[in-house]
């Protein structure tokens, strides 16, 4: 049987700086994201009745994104906990995701990735996440694993 992939978009709020970074970039800043995010699998015949004809609910995609990146991460600021500004940013804002990277684009999505995947049901899997900073400039995680 053939595979097939569903995409679904969310959009979020979210500011982040690149502590270190040689250039504007490493000043506090935000964006507004557009993420993609694409399952691939086949069609489900056997299963529940409301299952039967799709590759995985977009319904329950959409929970699984919304729980694991949405909720967290829109309208908040995202800093590297081994940023010296964290302490003083943190006193400032009640949403604050410290992470162990430096929050860029490329690191943002294969974060994201990690946390999307592990709770894809059986049979789904994660195929590729675009992440959009800006209007024109976006990150492409591939899963490479067949």
């Amino acid at each position: 049987m053939s595979k097939l992939r569903i995409t679904k978009e969310f959009g979020f709020e979210m500011a982040h700086m690149l502590d270190g970074y040689n250039g504007r970039c490493s000043n506090l800043h935000g964006h507004s994201y557009r993420l993609f995010v694409t399952v691939e699998g086949e069609l489900c015949a056997n299963g529940a009745a409301h299952d039967n004809g799709m590759v995985m609910d977009f319904a329950l995609l959409k929970n699984i994104v919304n729980e694991e990146v949405i909720d967290k991460f829109d309208h908040s600021v995202t800093l590297w906990r081994e940023s010296p500004q964290c302490e003083a940013i943190a006193k400032t804002t009640e949403r604050i995701n410290l992470v162990g990277y430096r929050p860029t684009s490329e690191n943002l999505v294969c974060d994201f990735a990690e946390r999307i995947a592990k709770r894809l049901p059986a049979g789904v899997r994660l195929y590729s996440i675009k992440l959009y900073e800006t209007a024109t400039s976006c990150v492409e995680w591939i899963n490479d694993e067949d």
